[in-house]
């Protein structure tokens, strides 16, 4: 998963919703399945490993991008960077 960027329009930028693009995934239809899931951003700093934990809200367009909602926002140097996904909670 790939951190994309900031929900945004043509003025506003909405920094608590991140877009991240899941590779593999290229419909609408197959991102669905990870509405619900957890993520995490993990980063390194001075004093040890950060992690930001998040959750797939829903999609975005129809390429399988999906918005994610954070802890705490996504600091604007992730964006380009990995992320993991959990694949629990999973419903059936």
């Amino acid at each position: 998963m790939v951190f994309a960027g900031f929900r945004r329009g043509k003025r506003n930028q909405h920094e608590s919703q991140a877009l991240v693009k899941i590779e593999g995934l290229n419909s609408r239809k197959e991102a669905h399945f990870y509405l619900g899931k957890r993520i995490v951003y993990v980063y390194r700093t001075k004093h040890g490993i950060k992690t930001i934990w998040g959750r797939i809200a829903t999609q975005h367009g129809n390429n399988g991008v999906v918005r994610a909602r954070f802890s705490h926002n996504l600091p604007g140097k992730a964006i380009g960077g990995i992320l993991r996904v959990m694949l629990y909670p999973h419903r059936h």
